[in-house]
């Protein structure tokens, strides 16, 4: 049985993961890893959302980044069976005018800010964040917190800043890296730390499912 491992992890709320909606937001370097963690898990309907094509530079840390050139959602709905995507840049006004009620949770793992906050403002309740995974090799340093609390992320700090200014005073969860960015050219990346922070964000999803 493909999924008894998780059956008997989780018990009765396997079955409660069968029956779950999801909507992941960018599939890159960390969102790729979520949805891996999540389908593995037994969750199939998860919709995704992004617009980009695989890079050679996103080779060392996307999955299914050996077909360059393509699109990101159109190759992952051939490796995860039966999800659903969406292929869109994720823009504040694409958001603001999405329907995301039929979901039970809103996963964030997009990098632009002001479609992230606009997630955030429009569902709380039922959404979860990733902050940046770039410049940093220590996944130990991965942490789970309030995005209020996070520290020594600039990423996670520019998004409360710009949180505050759109008015947001609710709470949400976030996944952040407590190891302060290192000295490098442009955004160097490490899977160990982008891809553990994919799980993470996975196992926060998990968590939110089962008890809030």
């Amino acid at each position: 049985m493909r999924y008894i491992r998780c059956r008997q992890l989780f018990g009765e709320n396997f079955e409660k993961f069968k029956k779950v909606k999801i909507i992941l937001f960018g599939v890159g370097g960390i969102g790729g890893h979520c949805l891996d963690a999540l389908y593995r898990t037994g969750i199939k309907n998860i919709t995704i959302v992004d617009f980009d094509k695989y890079d050679i530079s996103n080779q060392n840390r996307q999955i299914g980044s050996e077909n360059l050139n393509k699109v990101k959602t159109e190759v992952l709905e051939t490796l995860y069976p039966g999800i659903t995507s969406i292929k869109q840049k994720i823009t504040k006004e694409w958001v603001e005018d999405f329907d995301f009620e039929d979901f039970d949770l809103v996963i964030d793992a997009i990098d632009d800010i002001p479609a992230k906050v606009a997630l955030a403002n429009k569902n709380y309740k039922k959404y979860i964040s990733s902050c940046g995974g770039a410049k940093r090799v220590d996944p130990t340093k991965i942490e789970i917190s309030s995005i209020w609390k996070t520290t020594n992320d600039p990423f996670a700090k520019k998004f409360r800043y710009e949180l505050k200014k759109s008015g947001f005073n609710k709470d949400f969860k976030a996944v952040y890296s407590k190891e302060l960015p290192i000295k490098c050219e442009g955004l160097g990346s490490f899977v160990g730390v982008t891809g553990s922070m994919g799980l993470t964000l996975a196992s926060l999803a998990l968590q939110k499912l089962t008890v809030g």
